[in-house]
């Protein structure tokens, strides 16, 4: 399996390095043949480059079996025509990342703050009110005086349809329950035309249980009992609220798992950022990304039937839990390690298993 790595900015570097090390224990393990091809990208590629991502990157990542994205400063990136462009949007408008799901969940020796759960958010990925990708040309965005400003949101049946098939065929794998958030009592031609999309795909689904709450009743739903969710979809802006927020119930943004995948391609990304302030010092938590790219193993396990990708994944998320439960881990999540022994010492409960 040939992985494209694109350190980015910050922690990135850091927290990749330790990613790398528990893939090449994995790799090792289950005999996966995995082969780690690293670029610049962000503040390093603009360096060296003069843009944020050099344009043959893409065909680079596109004849590849997956890319792992660190952090990037994004908002430092604001004019393309100087090749500032943001590396995130970049590869998911490109490649068609449009669904991306992002796991939830407690661990033992470790408890949530708000009591046990285990849950996906699949968040379409691909317009909404995301100004930068929402447009063939030009942005949604846009200055009509120097007092207004207007920002155009962007549904589509086809993105409602196939965000809908994803979550509803991720539910069917697990608890076989569907969660449909929105705001379609405002929205009402938007969320509504969402809402309408997702019940009548679920319909296809034998068994599957689906049910709908508007987006600032869920916020409340999911600190209160975050236990009676299964698969959470909704919309690009509100699914990223509240994937961070289901991230930081469960202990720390920082263990918060991301896939970005479309029908060819997928993007294992952290769910957090690029956190400059603590850049280099050896601090930062490494296990957003290494669950992250554990979701891209399994992704392309399902997608080849090398089952052996699956049972690798499964074997990391179990060393992460196992780490955790020890303290084998960062301060932030109650640990004592840095960044790069936290990925040495999952790298090593997974090859001692």
């Amino acid at each position: 399996m040939q992985i494209v790595v694109l350190p980015g900015d910050g922690i990135g570097p850091e927290i990749t390095t330790a990613t790398s090390g528990v893939l090449r224990a994995a790799s090792e393990r289950f005999q996966l043949n995995l082969r780690l091809e690293q670029h610049a990208v962000g503040h390093a590629s603009l360096k060296l480059s003069g843009t944020t991502v050099r344009p043959e990157l893409l065909d680079i990542v596109r004849a590849a079996d997956g890319l792992i994205l660190g952090p990037t400063a994004t908002f430092d990136f604001k004019d393309e025509a100087h090749g500032e462009i943001n590396p995130s949007r970049h590869f998911r408008k490109n490649l068609d990342l449009y669904a991306n799901v992002r796991p939830a969940r407690t661990y033992a020796g470790r408890p949530g703050r708000v009591g046990d759960f285990d849950l996906v958010v699949v968040r379409e990925n691909t317009e909404g009110f995301y100004a930068d990708r929402n447009m063939e040309q030009g942005s949604g965005e846009m200055l009509v005086t120097p007092d207004v400003a207007i920002s155009l949101r962007r549904i589509t049946r086809a993105c409602c349809e196939r965000i809908a098939h994803a979550a509803c065929r991720l539910a069917m794998k697990r608890r076989k329950h569907l969660t449909i958030v929105h705001k379609a009592n405002v929205l009402k031609i938007g969320d509504g035309m969402f809402l309408d999309i997702c019940r009548a795909v679920a319909k296809a689904y034998p068994g599957l249980a689906v049910d709908d709450i508007l987006v600032d009743a869920m916020m409340a739903h999911v600190v209160r009992s975050p236990e009676r969710f299964d698969v959470i979809v909704s919309t690009n802006m509100f699914g990223d609220i509240l994937s961070d927020l289901t991230a930081e119930l469960s202990g720390s943004l920082g263990l918060g798992g991301s896939l970005n995948v479309g029908d060819r391609y997928a993007m294992a990304q952290a769910a957090h950022g690029s956190a400059p302030d603590i850049a280099g010092q050896d601090v930062a938590n490494p296990v957003s990304l290494i669950l992250s790219t554990a979701l891209l193993l399994a992704w392309h396990g399902e997608r080849s039937g090398a089952v052996r990708y699956e049972e690798a994944a499964r074997a990391i998320e179990a060393a992460v839990a196992k780490a955790l439960g020890e303290g084998r881990a960062t301060r932030d999540v109650g640990g004592r390690l840095g960044t790069i022994a936290a990925g040495a010492a999952i790298a090593e409960i997974l090859q001692a298993e």
